[in-house]
């Protein structure tokens, strides 16, 4: 069943690299703007954010090929935290718009929770698999929240 591996980490991918793409000539105002303490190099994002993907698809990938009366709900689950995650990269990097960002970051975090509920109904492995996912998005909240402030 590698099938749907291959099919959900390329989904997830895919939209991390459109996203890269629909912003990368805004990319440079990570370099210009004021960043908090504890702001990673810029060349750390597409490193994380491409682990964070796998992990994401693997996650998918797994729920797809249970049998569970849940799975339909989880892959919506999963579709909704990744349109939610491909929004926020245009509202802070095209838009600039950081408070509007941070708020976004909000309710991206929630459609994760709600994805990494579905997804343990299911299996607590491709739950667990979220859980990087959903810490750095924490994370990630402090830096636009602290951007959103400081610019």
């Amino acid at each position: 069943k590698i099938k749907p591996f291959i099919y959900f980490i390329l989904i997830s991918l895919m939209t991390g690299a459109l996203a890269a793409f629909l912003t990368k000539d805004s990319m440079d105002i990570y370099k210009d703007i004021i960043k908090p303490p504890l702001s990673p190099p810029a060349a750390a994002f597409p490193i994380v954010w491409s682990a964070l993907y796998i992990l994401m698809g693997a996650g998918a990938a797994i729920v797809y090929s249970s049998e569970s009366i849940y799975k339909g709900t989880a892959i919506l689950a999963y579709t909704m935290q990744l349109s939610a995650n491909f929004l926020w990269s245009i509202i802070f990097f095209n838009l600039r718009a950081y408070k509007a960002a941070f708020l976004w970051i909000l309710v991206l975090l929630m459609t994760i929770a709600v994805m990494i509920y579905f997804f343990n109904k299911i299996s607590k492995t491709a739950a667990y698999l979220q859980i990087p996912y959903f810490i750095w998005v924490i994370f990630a909240a402090y830096l636009t929240f602290a951007i959103a402030v400081l610019n």
